[in-house]
């Protein structure tokens, strides 16, 4: 009896250690925050699924030109660009729970604007309002959730590459738009191309209640007594330190404007595009039915990236295929006219982004420390929109001017720059390229050779 009670629980092959006891704990407790990061992500693109397959008909149904719709979502992106430092920094200041709240809360009543917008046939600088708000809210989400899924698997004791956990969320968020782009398209042309923005709406509502329920910090405490000026300064310096000072980091975010920007613009884009490809203007179900088959394949390059990870060798070379499949699907959207082939071209764009994402964000979450981590998550996301808000007004204007091919073919040409920053990001060769169990691997034949000399 006392050795049972020293041992521990028995088991069906004998006492288990309060070691194994441990890591069924650690594990647990990891499973649990792994499936809450999958839940409170949903309700991030669950919302955003429903219009992404008919926002820029929206736009143009609510009396705008090509110009204007495209303007309205650089203007979106530039709410990304001026408020994603900051809001990064109440993610790291007042916690990651506070920083979701309030993109939830801002992003429901910048939702309702845009839907007042439509219904109104309001003025130009009215979108622009909606737009701006959107971006804002969104800004709160952004590194905070990554941040908050980091800080809380490493408070559990999870050592593992973070590639598989980010693909998952991958295949779950593209169930999810597979769901939400076919509603949205369908509830448009059933109902009104307004009608799903005020279901985006309800869930966002919802989504605020789910976060103040089963969200909480966990291995990060809000640092707030050093003053709200002091604490800015640090975490602005921080973001310029572990961001663009950063080289591994920084070519890997100056590359991100030019592949990732300009897939934004194409897959917007591709709305009124298949439709015209396709003949006919009311067949909003389509561009519903597409933007699901782009949904569908965010599933499969989830699926993909533990095999593709596999393949090659080095994080690097992943985001290099991924950029080059990027510009050529982009330039060949353009060149070939036809609706199955540019269908089929933008699945293959949309498998790239899928096998790009986990794969960056394990990347970039490798090289920055937990304290500053939702700023710099903050700050690769603000440089990245940098790309959509240069890029989307001049796709647009070419688009007005030359026709929705040519505008493809440039965005492809666009694209093409971001190589050679990730051709230096690969020469940087630091750790965090490769997986846990490569670099493992290399710390463990670098101290044998070091021991035989």
């Amino acid at each position: 009896m006392r050795s049972m009670l020293c041992s521990g629980p028995t088991g069906p092959t004998g006492p288990i250690s309060l070691a194994d006891q441990s890591t069924k704990a650690m594990n647990a407790e990891s499973r649990k925050i792994r499936n809450r990061y999958l839940v409170l992500s949903q309700f991030i693109w669950l919302p955003t699924s429903l219009i992404v397959g008919v926002n820029t008909l929206f736009l143009l149904d609510g009396g705008l030109s090509n110009v204007e719709a495209f303007a309205a979502n650089a203007i979106y992106t530039l709410g990304l660009v001026l408020f994603e430092i900051p809001t990064g920094m109440v993610a790291d200041t007042w916690g990651r729970r506070t920083s979701y709240l309030l993109g939830a809360g801002i992003q429901l009543v910048g939702n309702l604007l845009y839907f007042w917008m439509w219904h109104t046939k309001g003025p130009f600088w009215g979108w622009g309002v909606a737009s701006l708000l959107l971006g804002f809210g969104y800004t709160f989400f952004s590194g905070a959730l990554e941040a908050w899924l980091v800080d809380a698997l490493k408070h559990a004791g999870y050592e593992g590459d973070l590639d598989p956990i980010f693909a998952r969320n991958q295949i779950v968020t593209g169930a999810a738009m597979l769901v939400g782009t076919v509603a949205g398209g369908f509830i448009a042309q059933l109902a009104v191309l307004g009608a799903p923005y005020l279901v985006r709406a309800g869930l966002q509502l919802v989504s605020f209640l789910v976060a103040l329920a089963i969200m909480k910090d966990l291995g990060f405490t809000p640092e707030r007594s050093a003053g709200i000026v002091k604490q800015v300064k640090t975490l602005a310096a921080a973001g310029w330190q572990h961001g663009l000072k950063n080289r591994p980091v920084r070519w890997v975010m100056l590359a991100a404007p030019f592949y990732m920007g300009t897939g934004i613009y194409g897959f917007y884009a591709a709305q009124p595009y298949l439709l015209d490809l396709f003949g006919d203007p009311q067949a909003l179900g389509v561009a519903g039915i597409a933007a699901a088959g782009i949904a569908g394949t965010q599933v499969a390059g989830g699926f993909a990236v533990p095999y593709i990870r596999r393949i090659f060798s080095r994080r690097t070379h992943v985001l290099l295929a991924c950029a080059a499949l990027t510009a050529a699907s982009l330039v060949l959207m353009g060149l070939v006219q036809i609706f199955a082939v540019v269908v089929t071209l933008l699945v293959l764009w949309a498998v790239a982004f899928a096998a790009n994402a986990p794969v960056r964000q394990a990347y970039i979450n490798a090289l920055i420390p937990s304290r500053q981590r939702a700023t710099v998550l903050s700050f690769d996301s603000m440089v990245n929109s940098t790309g959509g808000v240069a890029f989307q007004p001049i796709l647009g204007s070419v688009a007005d001017t030359a026709g929705y091919a040519a505008s493809y073919i440039v965005s492809g040409a666009v694209a093409v720059l971001a190589l050679p920053f990730l051709l230096l990001a690969r020469r940087e060769n630091v750790s965090a390229d490769r997986s846990a169990d490569q670099s493992a691997d290399q710390s463990t034949a670098s101290t044998a050779a070091s021991a035989s000399t």
